[in-house]
């Protein structure tokens, strides 16, 4: 058991580096920084470059690393955060989250994706307690984080710019009224965020032993729940929850293994939002709805779209595609037409009920998975096993996400982030090998498995779905929705029953999410965990923003546009996830409604 609480301290000293830097940013801009995970990331693969490819000693590399991320973090404020957050925070928290996108596939084309040792800079296990042995290389890890917290303490306490922080994190209209240049301030805050995220990212793979571009994504949302633990804002709680949750983590991991660390993660975030949403040491309530906050992304009217332009669409879509496109433009089509189905539904939970969800991967990846466990074991046919994917991604997620319908502000978007990991990770437990020989549709015996054949189906289901949304919008129960995501004090205070709504347009989504993994599932007839990645998500929401929020017809013309058009970056597959993420900041940027929408 002690060498388990020695790791877990171990494991801790890293989050707790990591989680400082989120609880400043979070305190001085009241953001959620997802540019901070891929610090992780890059400032473990440049200092792997410094000393591996440049043969620089260690301790050369270590602050050409952290100036590096430090000046990173102050291009991504200075270009990216700042402008969206005197708008809203979840439009910064947007930005960040494609900004990790850009960070992580660009440092990938920079150093390519495979795992790498990392240099052993320093001894690993030279020393021993008992039978436990650790290395140098721990003992300067623990000192290095004592020094730094110290010096942040002092930096705080006694600086300058650590007390105009520290105003700022308390009150920001007060600090600007004092005279503290607050965008100076929230600059500095950004630098040694990113500074500290690449000291962490060395750290831990100086600790695991190897090193990747894209591994800081689990640990950034570790250490996010470790500043969650303690207490966003709060940086005596980040080190509290760093270390508390790292131990927690240690022992799960002995008890249940390795595949289990992302669910005891996300079990832990879910306890912190439920039962103390200000964590250890924050306060209760950080965050609090304000009226109208749901509108930003949805501001503006709707373009008038006239009749003929939806009978012209259905008919290039629906009959001329199928008779004039050759089998790549209809194996194209068929993902275009299965991420606009799932977008579609989701435009009643992001548009409507005005919930941000971040983790879509995780009902898709239900809908996929329990299609095609129904077909091989169960041999139900497609078309039963359809319909029965999207109830069970439906039911399956609301439990799972239900807890969460009290949580205010974008803590909902990071708990459905959270989630969707979580769900991929426990299929994965379940089911640890991928599923071959899913069954493709048929009727009357004979198999529809050609690129027309699927392009039908997934034509007909979006029609479905499309005519559901417009139904929903037009009925009692969406204009409730509606009122829920455009005011919910005002909802609140006429009666609507708040959680109840959010929940049933998570539901409703979810539904479509699952539609359309049991349509990947059959079309692909092999499915694995690596499909449903955090990617995924991210271009359900860029998709759906693109084409405009609360539009169900927009998500058509999202998916046109990001798979269809992005089609043509197919043999660079990084190059296409840093376009999406350069078009969820301009889109989130310049037209926040959509490009369907009036801005006004």
């Amino acid at each position: 058991m002690l060498d388990t609480l020695i790791a877990g301290l171990l494991r801790g000293n890293v989050y707790a580096l990591g989680a400082v830097g989120i609880s400043l940013v979070f305190g001085v801009m009241n953001v959620v920084n997802f540019a901070q995970f891929s610090f992780f990331g890059l400032g473990a693969m440049l200092a792997w470059f410094f000393v591996v490819q440049l043969q620089q000693p260690f301790w050369i590399a270590l602050p050409l690393v952290l100036a590096i991320c430090a000046l990173l973090g102050l291009v991504i404020n200075i270009a990216v955060v700042r402008p969206l957050a005197k708008y809203l925070p979840l439009a910064a928290m947007l930005s960040t989250y494609a900004v990790a996108q850009i960070l992580d596939n660009g440092s990938q084309l920079a150093f390519s994706a495979q795992f790498r040792s990392f240099p052993q800079v320093l001894p690993t296990s030279n020393l021993h307690i008992g039978n436990m042995r650790f290395g140098t290389s721990d003992l300067v890890m623990l000192g290095i984080t004592a020094v730094v917290m110290i010096a942040m303490s002092l930096f705080l306490k006694y600086g300058r710019a650590g007390r105009a922080i520290r105003a700022t994190a308390q009150d920001q209209e007060a600090a600007l009224q004092m005279g503290i240049p607050v965008g100076s301030v929230q600059n500095i805050s950004f630098v040694i965020a990113s500074g500290l995220g690449g000291l962490a990212g060395i750290f831990f793979s100086l600790y695991i032993g190897v090193v990747n571009p894209v591994s800081g994504l689990n640990i950034g949302m570790t250490a996010f729940v470790a500043a969650a633990l303690g207490g966003l804002g709060s940086l005596v709680g980040a080190v509290v929850g760093g270390f508390v949750l790292g131990i927690l983590e240690a022992f799960g991991i002995y008890w249940f293994g390795d595949a289990a660390r992302q669910i005891i993660v996300f079990v832990v975030l879910l306890v912190v939002l439920i039962v103390r949403p200000g964590g250890l040491l924050g306060k209760v309530p950080l965050i609090s709805t304000e009226p109208l906050t749901g509108t930003f992304l949805g501001k503006g009217r709707p373009l008038r779209i006239p009749r003929w332009v939806w009978i012209a669409a259905f008919v290039v879509l629906g009959v001329l595609v199928p008779i004039l496109a050759d089998t790549y433009v209809l194996t194209t089509g068929t993902q275009v037409l299965v991420y606009a189905i799932i977008a579609a539904g989701f435009t009643v939970t992001a548009g409507q009920a005005g919930v941000l969800a971040l983790g879509q991967a995780g009902p898709i990846a239900i809908g996929a998975y329990l299609s095609a466990l129904l077909s091989v074991h169960l041999h139900l046919s497609f078309w039963l096993a359809l319909p029965i994917a999207g109830i069970g991604a439906a039911v399956i997620a609301s439990i799972l996400v239900s807890p969460i319908w009290g949580v205010k502000g974008h803590y909902i978007s990071i708990a459905t982030l959270g989630l969707g990991i979580a769900i991929v990770a426990l299929i994965q437990l379940i089911v640890p090998q991928g599923i071959y020989g899913i069954p493709v549709p048929s009727i009357a015996g004979i198999d529809l498995n050609t690129p027309l054949a699927y392009y039908l189906i997934d034509f007909v289901v979006l029609v479905l779905t499309l005519l559901v949304m417009w139904r929903i919008r037009r009925s009692h129960l969406g204009k409730v929705i509606s009122s829920v995501g455009s005011d919910e004090v005002a909802a609140l205070a006429s009666g609507v029953r708040v959680r109840d709504y959010k929940a049933l347009a998570f539901a409703i989504s979810a539904f479509f999410a699952g539609i359309g993994g049991s349509l990947l599932a059959h079309q692909y007839t092999y499915i694995d965990t690596t499909m449903f990645t955090m990617l995924m998500s991210l271009l359900v929401v860029t998709i759906v923003i693109l084409g405009g929020v609360g539009l169900p017809y927009g998500a058509v013309v999202g998916s046109i546009v990001l798979i269809g058009a992005m089609e043509l970056l197919r043999f660079t597959p990084e190059w296409r996830i840093i376009v999406y993420g350069l078009v969820l900041i301009l889109v989130v940027r310049f037209r926040p409604g959509g490009v369907l929408v009036r801005n006004s």
